[in-house]
């Protein structure tokens, strides 16, 4: 089971949903792009951005109540730069001390307080340069040249704000971007090759390696049950 809904109106601009799940150990997680905050048994805690396939080690069966930011927002509900929580789960009572112990126990005896919790902890921050470059290597920018020119900031500055935003610079965020549209795809592509192609990939081979990196499997396989 997994269901998605959208966001409370304050959080739109900063978070991309909320959602519930039942936990199956089967199930592979890969990487997203996003932080998510998650209520899981008697666990709360941040997933921070994966670069690399990742594995529950919850008992099966376990109801997890999670919100997703949006790519780049997570710093502004969490305080924390995005690349200190990189292929990290941390419990929010590590991350935020007595408040995180206090939102804690709220949120175990109260998932459904998730967006509250956020709300509450949101700092305003506003990077258009930032959300420009985000939107561009989603939208399929080639390069990661071709998604900085024009913006109207150093380079080096800007890879470092997307870095601490993120979790990753942008070539590696460009490669997860380009394999979640390859994934959203997979059910209309008439092979790997035509997937390749529609995904943004130079060829079957380049989205064969992608794949192996960052989904610990081959892409016949991955897709097949994408």
């Amino acid at each position: 089971m997994y269901v998605e809904a959208p966001p409370p109106h304050r959080l739109r601009g900063v978070v991309r949903c909320l959602w519930w799940a039942r936990t199956d150990e089967a199930k592979r997680i890969v990487p997203d792009g996003c932080l998510d905050l998650m209520v899981a048994g008697d666990q709360v805690f941040v997933a921070g951005p994966d670069t690399r396939p990742w594995r529950s080690e919850m008992r099966a069966g376990t109801l997890v109540h999670g919100i997703r930011f949006r790519p780049g927002h997570a710093p502004a509900a969490l305080g924390v730069a995005a690349d200190e929580l990189t292929d990290r789960r941390v419990a929010l009572s590590d991350l935020w001390g007595r408040r995180g112990r206090i939102a804690t126990d709220l949120l175990l005896g109260d998932p459904a307080a998730l967006p509250g919790v956020v709300t509450g902890s949101l700092a305003e921050r506003d990077d258009p340069q930032l959300e420009r470059l985000v939107a561009r290597l989603d939208a399929g920018a080639a390069r990661v040249s071709d998604a900085l020119a024009g913006l109207g900031v150093g380079e080096r500055q800007l890879r470092r704000r997307f870095t601490v935003a993120v979790g990753y610079g942008p070539a590696t965020y460009l490669r997860v971007a380009r394999l979640q549209r390859a994934r959203n795809r997979a059910g209309r592509a008439a092979n790997l090759a035509a997937l390749a192609a529609e995904a943004g990939y130079a060829d079957q081979s380049h989205l064969s390696r992608d794949c192996r990196e960052l989904t610990g499997t081959t892409a016949s396989a991955f897709f097949a049950t994408a």
